[in-house]
């Protein structure tokens, strides 16, 4: 399931483009809590040109909305860790 998970976070993420990818999970961190039965917890590393001039804030509401189908499924938790090219 976990491996499902990532592949539809990765392909819903395709959208922004984006130059490297990591998707860890960490469900492993939360068992026994409550919402991990309802989706997983995901730490996401993205780098993409989408967010160029982009606020941390804006770069996280952008990848939430992205993911807004999944949010409510497969995805309980998610960090995340955004950049654009330019911040490496």
């Amino acid at each position: 399931m976990t491996e499902e998970r990532i592949r539809m976070i990765e392909e819903g993420l395709a959208l922004l483009n984006p130059l490297r990818i990591e998707i860890e999970d960490e469900g492993h961190l939360h068992v026994g809590h409550a919402g991990a039965k309802s989706g997983g917890h995901f730490k996401l590393y993205i780098v993409s040109q989408s967010f160029n001039n982009m606020t941390q804030i804006n770069r996280h509401k952008l990848i939430y909305k992205t993911l807004s189908e999944l949010l409510k499924t497969e995805i309980h938790a998610l960090s995340i860790n955004a950049k654009s090219p330019e911040e490496l």
